[in-house]
């Protein structure tokens, strides 16, 4: 066998002088060269948890290495389900073409492309998890006799060593995706970071949103179940993509309202003027919306926006170990108070005062209104096209 067990001590070890996974695969691949394996491109597959990806793949050639994202769609097509992928994880054995014979079977639609690329021998070998779950790892070269048999042997022996390694990541992977997916990504960050307990909590400048949907009682009196948590869905793709995109961060659905934050490090107008523009989208988004659901007042959708800046408390809160990673505040019960005001005045964007100094061309005043739970009245502010 090809001389490898300093990489494959190195993977035992854990691959700690690599810090990222595309490091590791970098790393190995080198190593592995240097020890004379004809290696010209190897891919690593692994499956994730995530609400619109179906896995990762990780691609080494040239010494370079490109990570691509493989959409849940992906899992309707024939594409996936022809690859030597699928063939690796129901088989869980290694599956070799000798590309260079030609008797070598073709029955892999992959396996035209790479040879058609210069390709002589492939070799995909599984990753077997301790979950149970079985990944893969493809390894090809270009040299004129293909892998040697030590070369076979050696790459067999790095890949166990590798599914370990593999495994690691792709947990800390699924923690990231769910921690993104259910609290958002600056908080899930915190989380993994060891915020955990009740009580981290920090005061931070942020730029509020609080939205509602208005009319939601009725909408859900006269929509079925499945079509009602459609129009929810296709609802929130309105705001959510429009929060994201200017640097805000989802904290909370409650019901069919939102509350996000877009917290500020800098320059709090631009951060503000970044939430109005999000909420300009969100508008924008909605009205589309609205046209493809068809002439019927009843099934146009109206919805409440309010903008508030301020200090909010940003961790964790709650009872024993049922925590929610959020923020609270008198900043959040003003901008809560002033979304009801935009229900009561008919105005689907709303702003307090101090949000709307670093927008003045956007906004015209209300007037001072008394909030309830709010000791004086407060100043009010709407778009001025919705005047």
């Amino acid at each position: 066998m090809t001389d490898v067990h300093s990489t494959i001590e190195w993977l035992v070890d854990g691959a700690c002088s690599a810090a990222t996974p595309e490091g590791v695969l970098a790393e190995m691949c080198a190593r592995l060269v240097a020890a004379g394996l004809p290696l010209w491109r190897v891919n690593v597959f692994v499956r994730t948890l995530h609400p619109e990806l179906m896995g990762r793949r990780l691609r080494w050639e040239a010494g370079k290495v490109d990570i691509f994202d493989t959409p849940v769609e992906i899992l309707g097509t024939e594409e996936f389900w022809k690859s030597p992928v699928v063939a690796i994880m129901t088989s869980g054995r290694p599956l070799r073409r000798r590309l260079r014979e030609p008797d070598c079977p073709l029955d892999f639609p992959v396996l035209e492309e790479i040879k058609a690329e210069g390709a002589t021998d492939y070799l995909i070998t599984p990753l077997h998890f301790v979950s149970g779950e079985t990944h893969a790892v493809s390894w090809t070269t270009r040299a004129a006799a293909g892998f040697a048999e030590s070369a076979i042997a050696a790459l067999e022996a790095v890949a166990v060593p590798l599914s370990r390694v593999a495994e690691i990541w792709a947990q800390r992977r699924v923690a990231t995706n769910l921690l993104d997916t259910y609290v958002g990504r600056q908080a899930g960050a915190r989380i993994l970071a060891g915020q955990i307990r009740r009580g981290h909590t920090e005061s931070i400048a942020a730029a509020i949103w609080l939205s509602d949907l208005r009319g939601f009682t009725e909408l859900a009196d006269r929509t079925a179940g499945p079509a009602l948590i459609e129009l929810l869905n296709r609802y929130f793709d309105c705001q959510v993509p429009a929060i994201l995109a200017q640097g805000g961060e989802v904290l909370k659905y409650m019901g069919d309202g939102v509350l996000a934050i877009f917290p500020i490090a800098g320059d709090a107008s631009a951060v503000c003027r970044a939430a109005l523009a999000a909420a300009l989208a969100f508008r924008a988004e909605v009205a589309k919306l609205n046209g493809a659901l068809g002439d019927d007042p009843a099934a146009r959708l109206r919805f409440g926006l309010a903008l508030h800046v301020g200090e909010v408390l940003y961790g964790n809160i709650g009872g024993g170990n049922r925590l929610d990673f959020t923020a609270i505040g008198p900043a959040v019960n003003l901008a809560a108070r002033l979304e009801k005001l935009a229900r009561d005045l008919n105005r689907a964007i709303i702003a307090s005062g101090a949000f709307a100094q670093a927008c003045p061309q956007a906004f015209v005043p209300l007037g001072e209104r008394q909030l309830r739970g709010v000791a004086a009245p407060q100043p009010a502010f709407g778009l001025a096209e919705e005047g």
